[in-house]
C-alpha cells in the first residue's frame, strides 16, 4: 500500500519550507529513519528522515520549491496491511461531537514523523471568512481567519480586520494580496487589479543577466531581514562604545591552550569575551531582561542564553548556548565549538535558536573595528566586538605598541538605562583589560 508522508512543522510555528536537496528517487528503497530530503525552513536548514520502510512511488515537488507544512511531499509503497501510523488514527477523536483543537493548532511533532492529521485538519468554514471553532465550554462560536503570520502583521500595520476579508489562498487561507486588497475601496480593485502584474512583464526585459544577478528573498535570509527591520523599530536602540587594551587577554588565551583542562578545545579570544560578558551579567543582572508588550511587564531572566551571531551561506543565524551562565570555562569553550561547527555546516536547528537573551557579535573577524549591531529581537542587548589590532597605547606613563579593541554594546532603551549599560560595558572592559578578574568576579 502507498503511505503519503507531509511536510512536518520542524519549528516552532513555522509554515513553510522550500525543498533544499532529495537524497532519494523513485524505485529506491528506504528505511524507517532514513533521510529523505533536506528542507530549509525560516530558521534553518534541516533533514528529514521518513518514518516507515518502503518503496519510493513519487517525489511530489522538485527541489527548489516552497511547500506549506501538512503538503505531501512523497509518496512510498509500503509492503503489507499495515496501519496508518498512530497520528493519524486520532482524527475521528478530534472530530467527535464537534470538538476541534484551538485555533493556534499545530502540536509539537518530532521532526521528520510528520504533523497529527487531527491537529491540523481545518473545520469546513462558514462563508469565506474566517475558521469557525467551538469555545471549550460549547456555549460561543470564536472565529479565527486563516493566514500566515506574516500576513497578520501587515493586516495590522495596515488597520486591516482579517475577519472582514474574503481569502483567495488554498484552503481558504488569506494571502498579502488579500490584505492589500481590503485597504483600497472596492470600485477601484479590478481598475488596479492588472498594474501589479504589469510592472514583472517589463522588468525581464531591463535585465541584463551579464551585468545583474537576482537573488530570490526567502529562508533564513528573507527571515533574518524581517526579525532586523521589526527589530530596529519596534526596541529603542542605544549604543555604547569603549576601546580598551587587551593585551593580558591575548596572553591568557595563549596560556589555555597550553592547559590540560582545555586539550583538545578551541581556545580564541571570543571564549574570554564571553565569559566576560557572563560575569557582567551577574554583577548586572538586570540587563538580562525582556520586554512583555502583552502582559506590561519587564521579564527578569535567571538564566543566560548567550547567543553568537554566525554568518552562514545562507545568511546570518544567531544560535545560543543554553544556561551559558552555569557553565566552567571548559565546558563553555566546548559549547561554543560545538555551536559554530554546526553553524558552518549549515545543520543548526530551529530550537538552538530559541530563546536567546544576550548576544555576541564578532565583527573584529572580518577586520572591522566597531559597529552599531542591531538587538535581536526579544533580547535586551548584544555585543559587538571588532578587530583586535597592535596598536600605540599609552602602558605606565609610556607609549607602548599593545594590543587594542573596540567594544560596542547596544541595548533596548526600554530595558536598560544609560547607567545599567554603561556599567556592563565598563565590566566586560574591566575584565579583558584584567582578566585575572574572572575569577574574582565570576
Amino acid at each position: 500500500m502507498a503511505r503519503e508522508f507531509k511536510m512536518p512543522d520542524v519549528g516552532e510555528g513555522l509554515t513553510e519550507a522550500e525543498i533544499l536537496k532529495w537524497y532519494v528517487q523513485p524505485g529506491d528503497s528506504v528505511e524507517d529513519g532514513q533521510v529523505v530530503c533536506e528542507v530549509e525552513t525560516a530558521k534553518a536548514a534541516v533533514e528529514l528522515p521518513i518514518p516507515y520502510d518502503g518503496v519510493v512511488k513519487a517525489l511530489l515537488f522538485p527541489e527548489g520549491t516552497t511547500v506549506d507544512v501538512g503538503q505531501v511531499i512523497i509518496s512510498v509503497d509500503v509492503a503489507g496491511d499495515a496501519p496508518e501510523p498512530a497520528a493519524p488514527a486520532a482524527e475521528p477523536e478530534a472530530e467527535t461531537e464537534g470538538e476541534a483543537e484551538a485555533p493556534q493548532g499545530r502540536q509539537p511533532v518530532l521532526v521528520g514523523y510528520g504533523v497529527a492529521e487531527s491537529s491540523t485538519k481545518r473545520r469546513a468554514r462558514k462563508g469565506a471568512e474566517s475558521e469557525s471553532v467551538p469555545a471549550t465550554n460549547g456555549t460561543a462560536t470564536l472565529t479565527r481567519p486563516l493566514a500566515k503570520p506574516p500576513v497578520r502583521k501587515l493586516a495590522k500595520d495596515l488597520g486591516v480586520d482579517l475577519a472582514a476579508v474574503i481569502p483567495s489562498g488554498s484552503d481558504g487561507i488569506i494571502t498579502r494580496e488579500d490584505v492589500h486588497a481590503a485597504v483600497a475601496p472596492a470600485p477601484e480593485v479590478p481598475a488596479q487589479a492588472p498594474a501589479p502584474t504589469a510592472a514583472p512583464a517589463t522588468a525581464p526585459a531591463s535585465y541584463d543577466s551579464v551585468r545583474e544577478t537576482r537573488i530570490p528573498i526567502k529562508g533564513v535570509r528573507k527571515a533574518t531581514a524581517q526579525a532586523m527591520v521589526n527589530s530596529k523599530f519596534t526596541a529603542p536602540h542605544v549604543t555604547e562604545f569603549v576601546t580598551i587594551d587587551v593585551t593580558r587577554t591575548m596572553k591568557l588565551v595563549e596560556e589555555l591552550k597550553g592547559d590540560k583542562d582545555m586539550a583538545g578545545l578551541r581556545v580564541n579570544p571570543l571564549l574570554l569575551i564571553s565569559k566576560a560578558l557572563l560575569v557582567a551579567i551577574k554583577r548586572n543582572p538586570e540587563v538580562n531582561s525582556a520586554w512583555d508588550e502583552a502582559n506590561q511587564e519587564i521579564v527578569q531572566k535567571h538564566y543566560v542564553n548567550l547567543g553568537i551571531a554566525a554568518a552562514t551561506p545562507r545568511g546570518l543565524i544567531v544560535p545560543n548556548i543554553k544556561d551559558a551562565q552555569a557553565k566552567t570555562l571548559p565546558e563553555l569553550a566546548s559549547a561554543l565549538g560545538e555551536l559554530v561547527s554546526t553553524a558552518r555546516e549549515g545543520k543548526t536547528s530551529p530550537a538552538a535558536m530559541q530563546g536567546g537573551t544576550v548576544t555576541i557579535t564578532n565583527v573584529g573577524v572580518f577586520g572591522v573595528d566597531t559597529g552599531t549591531p542591531i538587538l535581536n529581537p526579544g533580547e535586551s542587548a548584544i555585543l559587538a566586538v571588532g578587530a583586535i589590532k597592535l596598536q600605540p597605547w599609552v602602558h605606565k606613563g609610556k607609549v607602548k605598541p599593545r594590543q587594542v579593541t573596540t567594544l560596542a554594546l547596544s541595548f533596548d532603551h526600554r530595558l536598560v538605562d544609560g547607567e545599567l549599560g554603561s556599567k556592563v560595558l565598563a565590566d566586560v572592559a574591566a575584565i579583558l583589560e584584567r582578566p585575572k578578574r574572572l575569577i574574582t568576579w565570576a
